[in-house]
């Protein structure tokens, strides 16, 4: 019986040890608006322990029982101070006022990078989005990440992310946790996402919590508003190109609240004239073409009660360009028609459920659904006399994705608060389907031939779980420890990976700490690029039974220090190999449709690594940050480049950001931002050869033969520019008015888009006689000269 006393002994002392806990929880929202503060933080004065809100607001403090003073505090609101005696578990859902003379260019996280165990972490406020200059003044998301260490742009203009050496398709893109697959505009030079409607974003370049997975290099996490339900608010802006709107409120006053926002661009509309005048060769000849975009947002919750919430979010966006013509000629009973179009976009939507079972257990139910879809149409219609032929051609790729899953929070006790939660997602891929119609009538010859081909659509069941745990080991000691588990089942074939997470802090001092972070990524879809720029042309294609999933390891070592007079200082040392990366043999394409798109890849690896450098400035008049990234990225694939080592693309040496704002007074500020990057890599011919021509007997100079070199050993030229912005401010009798004047490229760098061989001639001096001889010459073409801007923008 003795075994029997002692486990019976050992369960009271555990039960008399929690039964000196209590547990307070609730949720931190602004006064005003009722939005949910993210990252509050709460924190005990006299115990020193301390937590922050989750992204729903929603915190959970475990202490023991007696006297305590709670301390609630977010950056750019008052803080509340709290004395309790606490002897049971207690709700308390605290309201916090923001300061009457917020700043909004200083608000950034409400916890320092010296104190998060969460490595190579940035978060970024949505008020430093709309101050930083970018082009044709249209603020951008993706833009300001570009601007960030360890962060590549594309080619100039585009807002594709490179993060640490990944690819394009490496970086996860979450709008309110739904994933999107193409989230650019206007072929890449502007992101889906309107800054109206992002209430938070935050960046992981590794070091990755186990709650996220499918990518290797990096997670962009953007939240959306979820409306002021206390009164009713709005915005609009109007620029060169666009413009936008936000309204939201109330429409049950505490308990229900919406948002709504929109973006439209009116390129099409203001080139018209141009268009028509340019092309006007009759009056009987009709033209339209053009080009726009379009960005729709919708979300609203409800608050059934302090244990249950409920939020729907949907979003819509589209890229259209158009042209159409027609000519007809009654004399000669003739017609000539063209319909052309090229569309790409994305619907994203989320119906989630938040349910609190206790103070310690937070649950989060969602149910998603999206869908990318790529289409380009061509219908040619002519008609002569007795004559009529029709070429009709359709080309569809996209993915379709419906999500179930589930998230908890759970808070145990004083040092530990877990994360943990399991979704499933069924795939379906369209890499690519042609439809093709022909019809002939002449002279009592007809034919009709109607042909649907291509690669077939591909389902695909994914299955993710995780853990983690967030562990205050000692007051100095901090670790984030999870697990990453995840299944993919397509063609039969099933795919499984444990991946496993880490990150350690240890803080030196109360401004210094160290860090340390391990993180094993698995990835199961594909982006197929023959571009150097972000196409919709680029094709999502699944792991299959061919081809295996992309996978890297990634390890990272760093330091954070804060200065008292508001300065931080952070640097970060990273290693990262990946494998089962693809691109395109050489002169393949998503065209030419005879052969599946897996007969025309190549797998190899990559690997990169180098070192981050990070001064920023959080408070004061001037803020702001500078950056400079030292890193190298390459790629070897047996069959390319005779199996030997080359850059990968966007492999940069050197990237420096300087970002700066400065508010002279609440009437006028500036933003400035500019950058230097080492050259894109890319790949150039070396040498024509003249091809000897069968049966000829001699060579021809129309046949050539290009010689090649080492793949991407080209550097182009270097890129640098810089942007200034100007924000006018004026009080109104209902709201706050706004102009804002800009400058891109504002002393006209001509930075390189693409390079090129061509030719020039030249007198070649001869004791025969001169002779003209040609000679070869590198050219570039640029983008973008010095590019103004202003735009108009009213908050009421």
């Amino acid at each position: 019986m003795k075994p029997f006393y002692l486990c019976f002994a050992l369960l009271c002392s555990v039960h008399l040890v929690l039964a000196q806990n209590v547990t307070i929880s609730g949720y931190v929202t602004d006064l005003t608006t009722g939005e949910s503060l993210i990252n509050a933080n709460i924190y005990e004065t006299l115990e020193k322990k301390g937590t922050v809100s989750n992204v729903y607001g929603f915190y959970s403090l475990t202490l023991p029982a007696g006297q305590h003073s709670l301390q609630f505090s977010f950056v750019g609101y008052n803080k509340q101070i709290l004395g309790l005696n606490l002897q049971k578990d207690t709700v308390i859902n605290m309201k916090l006022k923001q300061m009457a003379d917020l700043d909004e260019i200083t608000v950034h996280a409400s916890k320092s990078n010296v104190e998060r165990t969460q490595m190579s972490l940035i978060e970024l406020p949505t008020a430093r989005i709309e101050k930083l200059p970018v082009i044709l003044g249209e603020p951008d998301v993706l833009k300001v990440i570009q601007l960030l260490p360890g962060v590549q742009a594309g080619t100039e203009g585009t807002s594709g992310i490179y993060v640490r050496g990944g690819g394009a398709d490496q970086n996860l893109f979450l709008l309110d946790g739904v994933p999107v697959y193409n989230a650019s505009h206007l072929f890449g030079f502007f992101s889906v996402f309107n800054s109206n409607a992002v209430k938070t974003v935050n960046l992981y370049k590794g070091g990755f919590p186990a709650r996220f997975g499918g990518r290797l290099s990096s997670v962009v996490d953007i939240r959306m508003k979820e409306g002021n339900d206390q009164e009713y608010k709005g915005e609009f802006s109007v620029g060169l190109i666009s413009s936008r709107f936000s309204f939201e409120g109330p429409i049950n006053k505490g308990k229900t609240a919406f948002i709504v926002s929109g973006r439209r661009t009116y390129i099409d509309l203001l080139a018209q004239p141009f268009i028509q005048l340019a092309n006007k060769k009759a009056d009987n000849e009709d033209i339209n073409a053009g080009y726009y975009f379009y960005d729709l947002n919708a979300k609203i919750n409800h608050r059934f009660s302090d244990r249950d919430r409920l939020f729907l979010s949907v979003y819509s966006g589209k890229d259209k360009a158009y042209e159409k013509s027609e000519f007809t000629s009654v004399q000669t009973n003739y017609s000539d028609k063209y319909n052309d179009n090229l569309g790409w976009g994305n619907i994203t939507s989320a119906l989630r459920w938040n349910h609190v079972f206790s103070p310690k257990l937070f649950s989060n139910a969602t149910l998603t659904y999206s869908k990318y879809r790529f289409d380009v149409e061509s219908d040619y219609e002519y008609t002569e006399q007795e004559h009529y032929d029709r070429d009709y051609f359709r080309y569809l790729s996209g993915i379709n994705d419906v999500t179930a899953k589930i998230d908890f929070d759970y808070y145990p006790a004083i040092n530990h608060s877990l994360k943990f939660g399991a979704s499933n997602t069924w795939h379906t891929f369209r890499p690519g389907v042609n439809h093709e119609k022909t019809t002939i009538d002449e002279d009592g010859y007809q034919l009709d031939q109607d042909t649907t081909y291509g690669n077939e659509n591909i389902a695909a069941t994914e299955l993710d779980a995780y853990v983690e745990d967030s562990w205050n080991i000692t007051r100095r000691l901090n670790a984030n420890i999870g697990l990453h588990f995840s299944w993919f089942n397509v063609q039969n074939t099933n795919y499984t990976s444990f991946q496993p997470r880490m990150a350690l802090r240890y803080l030196v001092s109360d401004n210094l700490s160290v860090k340390a972070s391990y993180a094993k990524m698995s990835q199961y879809i594909h982006l197929l690029s023959s571009a150097t720029i972000s196409l919709p042309t680029d094709l999502w294609l699944p792991t299959t039974q061919n081809v295996k999933p992309q996978n890297s390891q990634q390890w990272a070592l760093g330091a954070a220090y804060k200065h008292n007079k508001g300065y931080e200082f952070s640097v970060e040392a990273f290693y990262k190999k990946m494998d089962n990366l693809i691109e395109y043999k050489p002169g393949a394409t998503f065209s030419g449709v005879s052969e599946g798109w897996e007969s025309k890849i190549e797998t190899g690896k990559g690997w990169s690594y180098g070192a981050e450098f990070m001064l920023e400035k959080k408070t004061g008049k001037t803020t702001g940050w500078l950056g400079y990234t030292l890193s190298w990225s390459n790629r070897k694939f047996d069959n390319l480049n005779f199996g030997e080592t080359f850059p990968a693309k966007y492999d940069r040496r050197h990237d420096v950001n300087l970002v700066l704002n400065h508010e002279f007074s609440k009437k006028f500020d500036i933003g400035l931002a500019w950058v230097y990057g080492t050259g894109n890599a890319t790949t150039l011919g070396a040498q024509d050869y003249a091809a000897m021509l069968p049966g000829m007997g001699r060579y021809q100079s129309d046949g050539m033969i290009t010689y090649y070199g080492g793949r991407n050993s080209y550097r182009m030229p270097a890129y640098h520019r810089l942007d200034l912005s100007m924000n006018f401010h004026k009080q109104k009798k209902h709201g706050v008015r706004t102009w804002t004047v800009g400058l891109y490229n504002a002393y006209s760098r001509q930075n390189p888009f693409f390079v090129y061989w061509d030719s020039k001639t030249i007198v070649v001096p001869s004791p025969e006689g001169d002779y003209y001889k040609r000679k070869p010459v590198l050219k570039q073409v640029s983008l973008f000269p010095l590019i103004p801007s202003v735009s108009y923008t009213f908050k009421f």
